[in-house]
């Protein structure tokens, strides 16, 4: 008889945490968006990835920050300081950032 479960699986092994690279599907396409820009930006670009790093970066910016992914720094995954990308809230802060607003004049 064979002492593992159904399907030949074994019963009471804890299972181990997947390995990097391997991370959740985008089931709720939360990140669609970004990955639709990335993929259009290679098809406009003849497939040349490095001519689309920026909507890279904010694919997986997304997916770190809807934890399809683990966070990790983006000099880990290839990208510089010189890739940044402002996210629409940074953007939104940006405009209504009280220095930005024209004082009125009594």
């Amino acid at each position: 008889m064979s002492a593992g479960g159904a399907f030949g699986g074994n019963r009471g092994v804890r299972p181990v945490p997947p390995e990097k690279g391997v991370f959740p599907l985008d089931h709720l396409h939360e990140c669609d968006l970004e990955k639709k820009d990335y993929l259009a930006c290679l098809k406009s670009t003849g497939s040349q990835s490095e001519k689309c790093r920026i909507f890279s970066k904010k694919y997986l910016e997304c997916r770190m920050e809807r934890n399809l992914m683990a966070k990790q720094d983006m000099s880990e995954l290839g990208f510089s300081n010189a890739d940044v990308v402002v996210t629409p809230a940074e953007e939104n802060n940006k405009l209504e950032s009280p220095s930005s607003v024209p004082k009125e004049k009594k």
